[in-house]
């Protein structure tokens, strides 16, 4: 058994042995998209989330294995482990329980204790630690020496070692750590004569907030404001409530021993203890904060690259401009560029040209719809291209990251002999035609989806983000014969090498027509055609199956189907009426369990079936600039970005506008995904516009009749119950109660 599984299992309330089985995939090569596709008759249907959170949780106790390994040779070196002390190592759970632990036995730099103990002042704090009643000066000047020279420098130093101990004390930093959780606070405030230079961080220039609940958004602010030398940040509870915390383990009665604990005790919290847990605190809060970003900006993400595709259509694409133009191109069905040009139409005596232009091209190339980038002149080049009625549907594009693949590697290998300009107009239509496909190309940090993303860790930015698209390409699935190396480098198994050979072998060969070719490809191994194999699909190929998510493994199987059913394989794929007269439980074998054949059956009834919705016209108001935008206009929006504190809404002005959390639902929700999600049309309300701060505050709920209150219930008054419960109950109101009561029995 995986020594982790048991552990990862109660965490994640899952059966041990589900956790083993994705363990021991995992370490046989197995991706997370190839495990919950066609693996679950073994996992019991885990689905990618929780196999991720497994990986996760096996990395994390991997290197807690590792940090204890390491910290009991480190001990053990120092000739200093004992029984006691290993068995509190091997009892320790949490990383932070081992740091306490070794602490004392850490190589650290010459401290002021060490230098007590050098100077023989170790014998007169342990006599001090007792707290006996002594004449404590006596015992002190005992300890005098060519290095202490007063009573009092011999007291300091064992108040010194009193100190250290106090801070290595693993169950007291436990106890204190629990404290600051309980009752630590972030505070921030402005550093002097930095108003006017940070004014963005204003709302923080006098913050204080538990810092166990503050929200990621503010934490991140915070510290950003920190970073940039705006604002002096502390995390500590209340001092007096701290250095009592601490007396109450190591203070005793009243004499002077006792006062040179506490003494002790306040110094070890002011100069040891509370800046090592506010650095922990800090560092929590950080990684806390990062997280929960990193999961908003996955999210969005994934909503993004799942968004609504055209599909193969012939389009015509514009990369809007004022002074230099509107870049325009012509795109194929299979986004093949077949032809560039250039339009004005903010020129008055250009315009005739242009719309020459556009009706030629439509014509020409068969143009069957519009992709309209929506940054700079987007709407008002949308409007130009609506006035013509050629009656194709016009789309507006989200062009963020364009122009990144424009200068990108990519974008210069894929048209070296094209102007940057030209490759942004590419980018916009083929995002039209599948979001996917063109999105895996860019950084996903440049797609513009996140909160705060330039402040998080960046190495787990980009894994989480890599995971993302693994995910989403996975779940879409691949045409082997059409996708770019960038999209099939994230198909289960594959990488950026095999997507290269990939590609060679099929420019080489021409088109794959059945999927056991791809074992042609060099380097391409029986495991990687068992991980990718499932994921590509080959449309018009040799075997109907393989433009399907049917893995070929089971093909066997669908075979023995299709004769059963008195039928080829051909004609039992989408044929939904005979596929549902089949009975899973007929062919559930050693190899095949229910959840792979209900799959299989699934797939069979609607074979390649895209998981994406199709893609929808939208209509922005009238209006083109914030000068335009008043209070109390109800207007149609696009859901552009999802943070934790609220919605950004395009409203067709150039500046997306904020519907707060607590603006978008009359029901109390804690995340806007809750009820929102990317690309979603809203109607909403305008509740601010700031033109200075180009800062637009919008409603959704306020479009929304409100739904009717629900009457509540009459019930007996009980005055004396749960009266702790309910504190606000006052003095006044027990006696009415009492006295209606001495009423109602005659007493």
């Amino acid at each position: 058994m995986n020594t982790f599984a048991p552990q990862i299992a109660t965490k994640l309330n899952i059966r041990t042995q589900q956790a083993e089985i994705v363990l021991n995939l995992l370490a046989e090569g197995a991706t997370i998209p190839f495990i919950a596709r066609y693996r679950k008759d073994k996992t019991g249907a885990l689905d990618e989330v929780v196999i991720q959170q497994i990986a996760d949780e096996s990395k994390t106790l991997q290197a807690f294995t590792e940090r204890k390994a390491s910290i009991e040779k480190s001990i053990q070196e120092q000739g200093k482990m004992t029984e006691e002390l290993q068995e509190k190592l091997n009892n320790a759970t949490i990383l932070s329980e081992l740091e306490d632990i070794y602490l004392p036995y850490k190589p650290k730099r010459r401290t002021k204790a060490q230098a007590a103990r050098e100077n023989g002042l170790e014998p007169l704090a342990l006599l001090i630690l007792e707290q006996k009643d002594i004449h404590l000066a006596a015992e002190a000047e005992k300890h005098r020496n060519e290095n202490i020279k007063t009573i009092e420098e011999a007291l300091q130093g064992a108040r010194d070692i009193i100190a250290e101990q106090i801070n290595e004390d693993a169950q007291l930093r436990a106890k204190m750590r629990k404290f600051f959780e309980d009752k630590a606070t972030l505070q921030s405030k402005v550093v002097a004569d930095k108003e006017k230079e940070g004014i963005k961080f204003k709302d923080y220039f006098d913050y204080n907030e538990p810092v166990m609940k503050v929200p990621s958004h503010r934490a991140l602010a915070v510290l950003r404001g920190f970073v940039e030398g705006i604002l002096r940040i502390a995390i500590a509870p209340e001092e007096e409530q701290a250095v009592e915390e601490i007396e109450a383990v190591y203070a005793k009665g009243i004499s002077e021993c006792s006062a040179q604990v506490r003494k002790a005790a306040r110094d070890s919290y002011r100069r040891l203890l509370q800046p090592a847990l506010e650095t922990e605190f800090r560092t929590l809060l950080k990684q806390n904060a990062d997280e929960e970003a990193i999961n908003v900006f996955a999210e969005n993400l994934k909503q993004l690259l799942l968004s609504s595709p055209l599909g193969e259509k012939k389009v015509l694409a514009i990369d809007p401009g004022y002074r230099t133009g509107c870049k325009v191109v012509c795109l194929d069905e299979k986004g093949e560029l077949k032809k560039n040009d250039l339009i004005y139409i903010h020129e008055p005596g250009k315009l005739n040209q242009a719309e020459h232009t556009i009706r030629e091209l439509v014509n020409e190339f068969a143009i069957e719809a519009f992709a309209i980038g929506d940054g700079t002149a987007g709407r008002e080049t949308e409007q130009f291209i609506k006035k013509l009625n050629l009656g194709l549907p016009v789309f507006l594009v989200n062009e963020d990251g364009a122009s990144i693949y424009s200068a990108s590697e990519t974008g210069r290998e894929e048209f070296p002999d094209r102007d940057i300009t030209v490759r942004g107009a590419v980018s916009i239509g083929r995002r039209l035609m599948d979001p996917l496909a063109e999105l895996v190309k860019i950084d996903p940090k440049s797609i513009g989806v996140g909160q705060y993303q330039h402040d998080v860790n960046q190495f787990r930015l980009k894994e989480k983000l890599d995971q993302t698209v693994v995910s989403c390409v996975n779940q879409v699935g691949v045409n082997l014969n059409t996708a770019s190396k960038h999209l099939l480098a994230y198909v289960s198994g594959i990488g950026s090498t095999l997507a290269e050979n990939i590609i060679r072998y099929r420019n080489d060969n021409g088109g794959f027509t059945n999927r056991s070719q791809l074992l042609k490809v060099p380097r391409l191994g029986e495991k990687a055609f068992e991980q990718c194999a499932g994921f590509l699909r080959i449309k018009e190929g040799e075997n109907p199956l393989d433009g399907s998510a049917v893995h070929p493994e089971a093909y066997t199987l669908v075979k023995q189907m299709a004769a059963d059913s008195q039928v080829d394989v051909k004609h039992l794929i989408g044929n939904e009426d005979l596929v549902k007269k089949i009975n899973p439980k007929s062919y559930i074998s050693e190899q095949f369990g229910v959840h792979t054949i209900e799959d299989i059956l699934k797939e069979l009834q609607k074979p390649g079936l895209d998981p994406r919705s199709e893609v929808q016209q939208f209509e922005f108001a009238a209006i083109y600039n914030i000068e335009e935008v008043q209070v109390g206009m109800v207007l149609p929006g696009i859901v552009t970005n999802l943070t934790r504190f609220g919605a950004f809404i395009d409203i067709g002005v150039k500046q997306d506008g904020l519907v707060h959390v607590s603006e978008i639902a009359h029901k109390y929700i804690q995340d806007p995904n809750e009820v929102l999600k990317l690309n979603d049309k809203v109607m909403v309300k305008v509740l601010e516009v700031d033109q200075i701060r180009k800062r637009i505050a919008l409603s959704i709920k306020q479009t929304q009749e409100a739904p009717p209150r629900k009457e509540f219930q009459k019930r007996s008054v009980r005055p004396f119950e749960n009266r702790e419960k309910n504190p606000d109950l006052s003095n006044a109101s027990l006696t009415d109660a009492l006295s209606a009561l001495k009423k109602k029995f005659g007493r």
